[in-house]
């Protein structure tokens, strides 16, 4: 059973989300514990080999890269396998998948009250909480720009939403292996317990009355929650934050995408802080 698991070009049915391409026969799909591309792939077997499956390389990929990959897994004692290139295009259908492909086992995930302990109460702190994202790519690109700006993880939850697998360490380019990926049951109580650390908790919603950009500076422990692709920030969650926020936007578009909206926020509140860290030297 094990074996055929492992064929070449056999799609892998766990239930999860998919990454969905195009190709001429039209929409096909990636499973979602597949990792591909040779930055994504190269980080997740030097940063986190034990959730690594299987490498599986094309036999025309060629030193200098093939050497570090092969170095690093043998390192990390991650099992590779060497294959022609058209086993890589069944397996990754329609992807840029530059010979490289790797399976992995799903994220370690932590929890939120251990984790918010283990945080220092004198340092300042951005948490990006996330309300039911549900695209893998919104995932990914979230927390790709959660790194970028600094923040101390990621929150999400549990059900009814993406979960951190191979599209969104793709999409994230390798961020999801460092970022700190924090899931929870309850979107609400999540918030409730983040300001009970002493976060000021901030939500982004179109229909805020008070502007991103006309609202003082965010405190230097921030809990920033975005909401559904279609939906938004649900109500009562945003009911339980401190403060709504919108990001003021022109033309006919009406809203942003919500991984562009979270970069947005996140970088305002990494600005700030090292603004506010300038003035005080």
């Amino acid at each position: 059973m094990g074996e055929k698991r492992e064929r070449m070009g056999r799609k892998a049915h766990s239930g999860k989300p998919r990454d969905r391409r195009e190709s001429r026969r039209g929409p096909v799909e990636i499973a979602d514990d597949l990792c591909w591309g040779r930055q994504p792939v190269l980080d997740l077997v030097k940063a986190s080999p034990g959730r690594c499956v299987k490498l599986v390389i094309a036999n025309n990929v060629r030193p200098p890269f093939l050497d570090e990959l092969v170095d690093a897994a043998r390192a990390g004692r991650v099992v590779y396998q060497m294959t022609a290139p058209e086993a890589l295009d069944a397996l990754c259908p329609g992807a840029r998948h530059q010979g490289v492909a790797c399976r992995v086992t799903e994220a370690k995930l932590l929890e939120l009250e251990p984790f918010l302990d283990s945080l220092s109460q004198d340092k300042s702190a951005l948490l990006v909480v996330l309300d039911h994202i549900e695209d893998p790519h919104n995932l990914g690109a979230v927390v790709r720009s959660a790194e970028a700006a600094g923040a101390a993880a990621v929150v999400f939850p549990k059900r009814r939403s993406a979960l951190p697998g191979g599209t969104v360490v793709k999409v994230s380019a390798g961020a999801a292996l460092r970022v700190p990926m924090v899931s929870v049951v309850n979107v609400t109580r999540a918030v409730e317990q983040i300001k009970d650390a002493r976060f000021w908790t901030v939500g982004l919603d179109n229909n805020a009355e008070s502007s991103l950009w006309n609202e003082s500076s965010f405190p230097a422990r921030t809990a920033l929650v975005v909401g559904a692709e279609d939906e938004g920030v649900s109500r009562l969650v945003g009911e339980s934050c401190d403060q709504l926020l919108r990001i003021p936007v022109r033309g006919r578009i009406g809203s942003l995408n919500a991984a562009v909206a979270a970069a947005v926020a996140m970088f305002q509140w990494a600005r700030e802080q090292e603004t506010n860290s300038g003035a005080e030297r």
